[in-house]
């Protein structure tokens, strides 16, 4: 090493080091290996480092072990081995070095360099967090949490997470903070949530940041503040934090407690999808769609459908549906509307439930099928479609794929128009005048009994075809 690349006043400190190394000294090659591992007073080398902490580590020196495998796991100085990293661990860890503990248990967590095995990565982690290894603290307190290692025990994981936490480690801050906003093995509390995610916010940890942010927005241990909300979401989304840019994208888009700014959400919307946020990737879609905040763009709508779509979004898979039932800048394919439409259905989506009835009814892009057409219809009915009430009263009173049942076809008639389908009020008169009294009684009794079993339902709208 040429001395020009040490500092001065260094200098001696480097030769002490490097002359008592040469001499054998475990210490002082331990010394000279994190200088150059860390770039202290030198030009940092990570294979130097590698050398000197290898010399040191085979004459048995932890601290030296520790090092050395985590030059073997990181894959610095030396050929990346997580087996290497695993067994210079174990030779730290078992001289009761806690760093190197701790490590070794997060090899066993994570079943790198040896069999996964939680039992044995708690039993490490125990015995680095009772050497005070507040990281360590919190890795134990997680694996009381999840049950991971040992069954789920509150208490345990709070007592931990506490520990940890009071010596200053963000991460038990942070779970302590989602602890008691749950009301995991403690009283829910909004207010000691916030406690601990000011402190976790300050040493700047994303997650807890954007805690704060949400608990601004939603007035929860606090009173409701939309600035500081944006500002504390805004800190952590500046950090790459993609739910904390979704939020933001959502507050811009609505202008909730800030300007509306449809550009500037499309912008944090962007950066949240393409770091794989669902809903973000759903909702940048449907600004392309509609040309908001930007030029209107089908394909681009397109492809972010589809990826909100690909993870298992129902409205961007109902989306893709029409997209394709109606041609809307692709080819029109009726069979990748029922497929779309159906993936969205099996989850529940009652707009998509509706349409995939329309298409068995009609035989679109699928055989045709009226007794499917009625289960789907059904389905988005029971969910308070109103449009698919009205289908449904429709199969009822032709007897299409269902015996006809004029009572029935009027009772989902009424509900539909009751829903606000305008279809269904225009319709529900004709088919009166071809009821007896007694009939429409009974068709009344049905759809407030209904009503009376669905009265929590939100009303669905009339969406899709």
């Amino acid at each position: 090493m040429n001395r020009q690349n040490i500092s001065r006043e260094h200098y001696q400190t480097y030769v002490w080091f490097r002359q008592a190394a040469e001499r054998g000294d475990a210490y002082a090659q331990f010394n000279l290996g994190l200088m150059y591992k860390k770039g202290e007073y030198i030009e940092r080398d990570y294979a130097r480092a590698y050398k000197w902490l290898r010399q040191a580590a085979l004459q048995g020196l932890a601290f030296a072990q520790n090092h050395l495998g985590a030059l073997y796991y990181n894959g610095r100085g030396i050929e990346k081995s997580d087996a290497e990293a695993a067994y210079w661990f174990r030779h730290a860890a078992e001289q009761g070095d806690a760093s190197a503990q701790q490590n070794l248990g997060q090899m066993y967590r994570k079943g790198r360099g040896v069999e996964q095995s939680h039992d044995l990565a708690l039993a490490w982690f125990y015995r680095a967090a009772e050497q005070g290894i507040a990281s360590a603290q919190n890795l134990l307190a997680e694996c009381y949490l999840y049950g991971h290692g040992a069954p789920v025990n509150y208490p345990l994981a709070m007592a931990w997470f506490r520990k940890a936490a009071v010596h200053g480690e963000p991460a038990a801050q942070l779970h302590l903070g989602l602890m008691y906003k749950r009301g995991q093995g403690v009283e829910a509390s909004n207010t000691q949530a916030l406690c601990w995610f000011r402190q976790a916010a300050a040493q700047g940890d994303p997650v807890a940041q954007r805690q704060l942010g949400v608990a601004y927005a939603e007035g929860l241990g606090v009173r409701s503040d939309p600035l500081r909300a944006f500002a504390w979401l805004l800190r952590a989304a500046d950090k790459g934090d993609k739910d904390s840019q979704f939020n933001l994208g959502v507050m811009l888009a609505n202008g909730q407690g800030v300007e509306q700014d449809e550009a500037r959400a499309l912008s944090w919307y962007l950066r949240a999808a393409e770091q794989g946020h669902m809903l973000a990737q759903y909702n940048l879609g449907s600004m392309y769609a509609n040309g908001r905040g930007v030029a209107r763009d089908e394909q681009r709508a397109l492809e972010w459908y589809r990826r909100a779509a690909e993870q298992g979004a129902p409205n961007a898979q109902f989306n893709l549906g029409v997209i394709y039932a109606t041609g809307q800048g692709v080819p029109r394919n009726e069979a990748q509307a029922v497929q779309w439409y159906r993936v969205a259905a099996e989850q529940g989506d009652a707009s998509a439930q509706n349409n995939l009835g329309v298409m068995y009814s009609n035989g679109q892009g699928v055989a045709q099928d009226d007794g499917m057409a009625v289960f789907w219809y059904d389905q988005a009915a029971e969910q308070g479609h109103a449009l698919a009430q009205y289908n449904l009263g429709g199969m009822y009173n032709s007897g299409r794929g269902v015996a006809r049942d004029p009572v029935r076809s009027y009772m989902w008639m009424l509900l539909a128009a009751d829903a606000g389908d305008e279809t269904a009020s225009a319709n529900k008169s004709i088919v009166a005048r071809r009821l007896s009294p007694a009939d429409i009684g009974a068709a009344l009794d049905l759809s407030r009994q209904w009503q009376l079993e669905h009265r929590n339902l939100i009303p669905r709208p009339r969406a899709g075809q």
